[in-house]
């Protein structure tokens, strides 16, 4: 027992001498590497940056130069590692209090100075922030500590969807408190309001730049056309002429007539449509790398990418998936040719950055061990190596996820990809970086940050979405007049689902259902839980869209106690034809607080949302349909753009 004892506490000790020295190592080279912090050089009276630290303004340095005078001039300055590392996109983290935080090794994640100076990456995506302005504090220290590196050059800082209402919102969605909440983009398409998207893009982008944010990771213009998709609530539904126009007016909100020190950059996904995935498993996973086009309906999916290149988007990532049977080989989009090149950059006219799904290269390491396979579907039998060069011939600017800048550089040395080829993603790069402000003011006043998140006009607007979005589907007489609205404060209420807190402002809130005047039944929508799970972590919904005979007989009992109402976020079309026969009325939501909610039970709002796509009547019509061919479904229980209001005969 004690030589067991002894050899753990031997083997704690190993790996934390390890870990020490891991997360030691690099930043100690890092340092070793770093200057002095960029001065400023006064010419004519007009202040500039000196970024390069050598006393001289350089063309690159002077903002009264046009972009691609300046982007050639530094260009001309970089060394192919600092090429390289422009070239890669990865995650990053912060430490307490707005602290600079060290590296996680153990889970093969960089520093920050060792990301800045061993590998010279200036491009990271952020996912957990500090609080409001503690975020600002954190992000100007890392745009101080890039300073120190050789050309000054400042990072840009990219960001999925922020602006859900709900701590579990869209997949790959980050409830953030210090900004405003608003409804998924499924629910901007309930509401099928342009202005409404171009507004939420101006918000979006004021409060991203508000607190060192420059990049959406989004819109989502893939087409809702499979049903079982686990990644709806983040697209604008299934018709392809309303998601063209709302993805085209959510640009133009985050960017502006033309990006700035005011705007964002939009990467828009999922190239060329992520949509139409096989069976409706997600290509996160290997069970759903491939996608299916048995309605021969490919060019469909494009409409919106159109539509997206023709607002001025200035960066596009393809999808993890293999578009089996449309192009010459059976590979990945970040690794076809025929896809990237051919289509988006010759066909399509896209001249934009192109900027893989992240982890499509490397596999993931945990303790120096290979713990997650790269998406390198379709050429899993490449090395590393040779999967960067084929992305980069296929036309790839960027990698997202990697962290790996020394395989470019391997390329290049080795004669395997010209330099030549490196530069023009780099001038692409750049370019964005000059065009957002960056090389002239990369920093945010943390003093302002509180005056510009959440203000009320953009609290408003986010509540508002949430109410515009709902869509009534049932209303049924109940004694003579329609079920809904609910009179507030009459009602004895049993509430299930939702917040006692909020439902106590509208009735008397009881704990037996017997007793209760009204029943208010809140479920999530049916999915199965042992799929779409990443670490541990349910990332997506995916699988079944009925719920089990079991969970179905426990909502039907509660349902025919007394009159009820039925609510549900629908993050994925759910099958709900039980429930609409019993249910007294069916309120669906598209992301929205339980006080949204409540106020359109109650009457606060009239519901105006409609249906952002068809719902199945049952599952063997899911089986039936066509991953990629929209409207598909035979006898929807009801149909796109179907939605009572309280003014309806109807609802009546």
């Amino acid at each position: 027992m004690l030589i067991i004892l002894l050899s753990v506490v031997a083997l704690i000790l190993v790996l934390f001498l390890w870990f020490y020295l891991s997360r030691a190592i690099p930043v100690w080279s890092a340092q070793s590497k770093m200057g002095p912090e960029a001065g400023t050089i006064y010419v004519d009276g007009i202040a500039f940056r000196d970024l390069n630290k050598n006393g001289v303004l350089d063309p690159y340095e002077d903002h009264r130069l046009p972009v691609e005078e300046r982007v050639e001039d530094l260009l001309s300055r970089m060394t192919l590692e600092e090429k390289a590392g422009l070239m890669h996109h990865n995650f990053i983290f912060p430490g307490e209090d707005g602290e600079i935080a060290r590296p996680i090794k153990p889970m093969n994640l960089l520093s920050v100075e060792d990301a800045l100076f061993n590998k010279e990456m200036r491009f990271f995506n952020l996912y957990q922030i500090p609080e409001g302005k503690l975020a600002a504090v954190w992000l100007n220290r890392i745009q101080k500590l890039a300073e120190r590196s050789r050309l000054g050059i400042p990072v840009t800082i990219s960001s999925d969807p922020r602006h859900t209402s709900m701590w579990q919102g869209a997949a790959i969605g980050v409830y953030t408190p210090a900004f405003s909440h608003w409804a998924e983009p499924i629910g901007l398409a309930a509401i099928g309001d342009t202005a409404l998207a171009r507004r939420f893009g101006e918000v979006a982008a004021k409060e991203y730049r508000a607190i060192g944010i420059h990049t959406a990771l989004h819109p989502m213009v893939d087409l809702a056309t499979e049903p079982r998709w686990g990644r709806i609530s983040g697209t604008f539904g299934e018709d392809a002429q309303l998601t063209a126009e709302l993805g085209a007016a959510y640009i133009r909100g985050l960017q502006g007539d033309s990006l700035s020190a005011a705007t964002v950059s939009a990467m828009t996904k999922h190239f060329p449509g992520g949509g139409p995935q096989k069976d409706g498993w997600d290509a996160h996973f290997p069970h759903g790398k491939d996608q299916a086009y048995p309605g021969n309906n490919f060019e469909h999916h494009l409409l919106p990418f159109a539509a997206a290149i023709e607002a001025g988007t200035t960066q596009m990532m393809p999808y993890y998936g293999v578009p089996v049977g449309q192009t010459g080989e059976d590979v990945a989009f970040g690794f076809n040719k025929e896809i990237l090149t051919d289509l988006l950059r010759d066909n399509m006219g896209y001249d934009g950055i192109i900027c893989t799904d992240w982890n499509l290269i490397n596999p993931s390491k945990l303790f120096g061990f290979n713990f997650m396979q790269p998406r390198a579907f379709g050429v899993e039998h490449l090395s590393p190596l040779e999967r960067t060069l084929k992305a980069i011939e296929a036309g790839v600017d960027q990698f997202g996820g990697e962290s790996k800048p020394e395989q470019i550089v391997q390329l290049v040395n080795e004669g395997r990809i010209p330099e030549s080829r490196i530069d023009e993603s780099v001038r692409r790069l750049l370019d964005l970086k000059f065009r957002l402000g960056l090389f002239d003011n990369p920093y945010v006043n943390e003093d302002r940050v509180d005056e510009l998140l959440a203000t009320e006009d953009a609290v408003q607007l986010g509540y508002e979405s949430q109410l515009r979005s709902q869509v009534l589907l049932t209303n049924k007489s109940m004694d003579g007049k329609p079920m809904l609205p609910l009179e507030s404060g009459r009602l004895k209420l049993y509430v299930q689902g939702h917040e006692r807190a909020v439902a106590e402002k509208y009735g008397e809130v009881v704990d037996d259902p017997d007793a209760a005047d009204v029943i208010i039944l809140n479920m999530s929508a049916p999915f199965d839980p042992k799929y779409g799970r990443l670490m541990g972590i349910q990332l997506f919904r995916e699988g079944r869209l009925y719920y089990t005979d079991k969970e179905l007989q426990q909502i039907l009992t509660l349902l025919e106690k007394k009159p009820a109402v039925f609510t549900t976020y629908l993050d994925r079309p759910a099958i709900l034809t039980e429930i609409a026969e019993k249910a007294g009325a069916v309120l669906v939501n598209f992301g929205a607080t339980d006080e949204a909610v409540f106020d359109i039970l109650f009457g606060k709002f009239n519901p105006e949302g409609k249906l952002p796509f068809d719902l199945p009547s049952s599952w063997e019509s899911v089986l039936n349909q066509r991953e990629d061919v929209p409207f598909d479904l035979e006898n929807p229980l009801f149909r796109f753009g179907y939605g009572l209001s309280y003014d309806d005969e109807e609802a009546k």
